[in-house]
């Protein structure tokens, strides 16, 4: 099974699923394994890797080689620039800056990017996502010089998740941006949600279970968690079953009505 079928899997049997975001450009190769292994233990879904800064190959691939043995949940690679990729990650969100006013975080870095998959990379699976800066968009919306979507502003948010549908994205991501002081608000989610049929993701400033669970109610099939698990890593067992129970509530509603 391929990663992109095992993720809409999980999504049909919990309703949301968790993902967790490690970037090796903030912690030990010796931390990262002791991360990867305890957010698996807890019941994340799958491990994102990347950062908005960029990371070496070369890092990368002793990060990941470190623990390709012992993970049993697939590992997508979460590129900050086409030097991001490595023979040991399972696949990689091969993704557009849709609101990117630069349109080389649009199209020309992926250009580049598959250069690389077809010479060197082949053993990765492309998972094509439609990502969408708002609010703050952080570190990643500054580097890429996107023009983030006001919280309020779901109107916007509807036509580039629509538009992301139509251009035939397998997955759309709405990005608050890491350590946001405001996650994505459930009421911009649930109308996307309520729009477009591809899966959505949902990261950025999720700091607690309750935003969490919010989230996942609100319509995300998907919930990514990053900063908190450097920060207070106590907290992500509590996130990841926050996340899981509120897909699972949020199914039985739909199944009832």
């Amino acid at each position: 099974m391929g990663v992109k079928d095992y993720l809409l899997r999980r999504i049909a049997e919990v309703g949301a699923i968790h993902m967790t975001l490690l970037d090796p450009d903030k912690v030990t190769a010796r931390e990262f394994r002791e991360l990867a292994l305890m957010v698996q233990d807890y019941g994340s879904d799958a491990i994102m890797v990347g950062g908005s800064l960029g990371i070496s190959e070369g890092q990368l691939d002793e990060y990941l080689s470190a623990v390709k043995g012992s993970l049993k949940i697939p590992v997508i690679l979460f590129p900050g620039s086409v030097a991001n990729l490595s023979r040991y990650a399972d696949a990689v969100f091969f993704l557009s800056v849709l609101n990117s006013a630069d349109p080389y975080f649009i199209v020309g870095a992926q250009i580049q990017a598959s250069v690389l998959l077809l010479k060197r990379f082949r053993n990765l699976e492309p998972i094509s996502l439609a990502y969408i800066i708002v609010g703050d968009g952080g570190a990643v919306g500054y580097v890429s010089n996107a023009r983030p979507i006001p919280y309020e502003r779901d109107d916007i948010a509807l036509a580039y998740a629509y538009a992301a549908q139509l251009m035939g994205f397998d997955m759309i991501y709405l990005e608050a941006g890491s350590g946001a002081h405001e996650p994505v608000r459930p009421r911009m989610v649930s109308r996307v949600k309520q729009l477009v049929s591809k899966p959505l993701i949902v990261g950025g400033g999720i700091r607690d279970p309750e935003k969490a669970a919010e989230l996942a109610l609100a319509g995300a099939d998907a919930v990514v968690t990053g900063t908190i698990i450097e920060e207070r890593p106590e907290l992500v067992k509590d996130i990841i079953r926050a996340v899981h129970d509120g897909g699972i509530t949020r199914r039985r509603g739909l199944e009832r009505n």
